[in-house]
């Protein structure tokens, strides 16, 4: 995992409320447990679909410029698949904004480097009404700057905080303090 201080970046909106994670990543595909190439996946249906009202919006969804994902609220509910933090990852996006996210795709994306900014409901209408528009989120500060709008702050426990600056997970985490837990295993047992 990267570690991540600074993302800036054009939006990209889909303004769906209660997208769950089959939408994201649909369960026909859940055949592997590697993360590479997951992102041809990343909301299949609507990519792929000419029919589908979203079909054109991914056809013109360029990952280098739009790394953010605004959607409408509870994104990421439903099934715990962690596929689609990968897939989302691998379609190039490095956050999502949202008023609220689903809790177990909550702690998947964090765990994986997706970033989450929930904001306010006044904030998400600005952001749906400027499709492509500016925003810088700064993980060290835990704040989101939108272009022509301001400042806040978002929610980010210190933890993944910590894991996002540094480029870890829970497990690089627990495997850096090895040495300290053979000295707290040594010292109760003798």
């Amino acid at each position: 995992m990267d570690n991540i201080r600074l993302i800036r970046s054009k939006t990209f909106n889909l303004p769906v409320e209660n997208v769950d994670t089959d939408q994201i990543f649909p369960g026909r595909f859940l055949t592997t447990s590697q993360r590479q190439g997951l992102g041809k996946y990343c909301f299949y249906d609507w990519r792929n679909d000419p029919q589908n009202s979203f079909y054109q919006s991914f056809q013109e969804h360029d990952p280098e410029a739009q790394a953010v994902l605004v959607s409408g609220l509870n994104f990421g509910c439903g099934s715990s698949r962690e596929h689609a933090a990968w897939s989302l990852l691998g379609a190039g996006f490095r956050a999502v904004i949202s008023t609220r996210f689903g809790d177990i795709f909550h702690s998947n994306a964090l765990k994986n480097g997706l970033v989450l900014v929930q904001v306010s409901e006044p904030t998400l209408e600005f952001l749906m009404q400027n499709h492509r528009h500016q925003v810088n989120i700064d993980i060290s500060t835990a704040q989101i700057e939108i272009s022509g709008l301001g400042s806040y702050e978002f929610p980010l426990d210190e933890f993944s905080q910590y894991c996002l600056l540094n480029g870890i997970d829970s497990m690089d985490y627990l495997l850096g303090k090895a040495d300290q837990v053979r000295d707290f295993e040594q010292n109760m047992s003798g």
